[in-house]
């Protein structure tokens, strides 16, 4: 009987024993859980930033207020991303009247310059005014030119000098003499349809130019 009771006695000890080492074994894992999770850096908290024009109250002047509404002129979205164009320039032609005009003060310019030199009038149309890189010379003028291409001068009546390509450019039989690079001419002294030009050949190689304005036609003194 002493034996059975020593047995519960001892087997008893042992389980409070197993139970102590286990609560101790469980503290130290919390110990241990708790030191790894404060070692551990906090993340910062991302924060905001306020926008103090939102956050701030709306102000509204009474007088403004007080005004009636008004109309919204800008064009509409669509609208405003379509691209404008510019409107082209108009063309602008001589009448007849401003035509003879300026043709008749070239034939009197002409008659002044003498025979010394020989000489041409060339009316301009729009093409030759605004467009045309290349001027036509008359057929009946070819006598005076060279017969290869060569470049030649042109000067104008303030002695300023424009190069320009003098071509024999061959259209079946015929030749016909041409002055080529001419747009930079027409553009440099804003010539018109309408006006009338007289050519003196002074050298081989270079015209003197004249330029009579159709522009200073006035229909009032005719």
């Amino acid at each position: 009987m002493a034996e059975t009771n020593s047995y519960e006695e001892q087997r008893r000890r042992q389980i409070e024993e197993n139970k102590r080492k286990l609560d101790e074994l469980r503290l130290h894992k919390l110990s241990a859980a708790v030191r790894q999770a404060a070692a551990k850096p906090t993340p910062a908290k991302l924060l905001v930033p306020r926008n103090p024009r939102l956050d701030a109250p709306i102000r509204r002047s009474g007088r403004i207020a007080s005004l009636p509404e008004q109309p919204d002129y800008r064009p509409a979205k669509a609208q405003r991303n379509e691209r404008t164009e510019l409107p082209s320039t108009v063309p602008v032609y001589a009448t007849d009247e401003e035509r003879a005009y300026a043709i008749t003060k070239a034939e009197e310019l002409k008659d002044q310059l003498g025979s010394d030199y020989p000489t041409f009038i060339k009316p301009m149309s729009q093409s030759y005014a605004t467009k045309n890189n290349n001027l036509f010379i008359p057929m009946h003028f070819r006598q005076y030119l060279l017969v290869h291409d060569d470049m030649m001068v042109l000067v104008d009546e303030m002695n300023n000098e424009f190069d320009v390509l003098y071509s024999c450019k061959t259209n079946g039989r015929k030749q016909i003499p041409s002055l080529r690079r001419w747009r930079r001419f027409a553009a440099e002294h804003d010539l018109a349809d309408g006006d009338c030009l007289v050519f003196q050949l002074i050298e081989r190689t270079k015209f003197k130019v004249y330029v009579v304005r159709v522009s200073s036609y006035n229909k009032n003194d005719h």
